[in-house]
């Protein structure tokens, strides 16, 4: 069994040493979006008349859903650490969309971030 984990270890070592700096700075970029800690400005455009349909900013978690042609956006409410926003945009061929980081933040381009968050093990059961 310890052989086994160490295995795996070097294995994700090794895959991750192979990264370039971009590839790592973007993927714990996409790692502090999903904590809600970048600012963005998202943007709905009417290709065909070049209006704005829809803007939202804040610090906002983007899951893009190809499948049923949607995006699903996420937000924290202003000021309000424990407050959050879900918003369900459809995407058509001529509603394309666009995502603006705000301000820079720092990390790491030497070493992938990890999130571990022992809570999310006991599930929160609602009680009518």
């Amino acid at each position: 069994m310890k052989k086994i984990a160490l295995a795996a270890l070097a294995l994700v070592v090794g895959l991750t040493a192979c990264k370039s700096d971009a590839e790592v700075a973007s993927e714990n970029l996409s790692k502090a979006a999903d904590q809600f800690e970048v600012a963005r400005h998202i943007v709905f455009l009417n290709a065909i008349t070049g209006e704005y349909l829809l803007e939202v900013s804040g610090f906002c978690s983007i899951q893009p859903d190809p499948g049923e042609s949607q995006l699903e956006v996420t937000c924290r409410a202003d000021g309000d650490a424990r407050g959050f926003v879900k918003h369900f945009f459809g995407i058509s061929d001529n509603t394309p969309y666009f995502v603006e980081q705000i301000s820079p933040i720092d990390v790491s381009t030497d070493r992938p971030r990890v999130i571990f968050k022992p809570e999310s093990l006991i599930p929160n059961v609602d009680r009518p």
